[in-house]
């Protein structure tokens, strides 16, 4: 199954995996993009990102880590 930017929380669990030992509240937004594009399921248009779609991912990702 591929992702889009608008799978924000399967981004996060995606991440959470491949990235263990961040704080997602530290990470910068051109550092999650880069990290979304490289994932191996990511199948978008990377210029569909705004940064509104970053925060939607990062909101996920440290609602998974609580």
């Amino acid at each position: 199954m591929s992702l889009r930017w608008t799978d924000s929380l399967e981004i996060a669990l995606d991440l959470m995996e491949q990235h263990p030992e961040v704080d997602p509240l530290k990470l910068h937004f051109t550092e999650l993009r880069a990290w979304v594009l490289a994932l191996g399921r990511f199948d978008d248009d990377p210029d569909h990102c705004g940064e509104r779609v970053l925060e939607a991912i990062q909101l996920a990702w440290i609602a998974e880590c609580d």
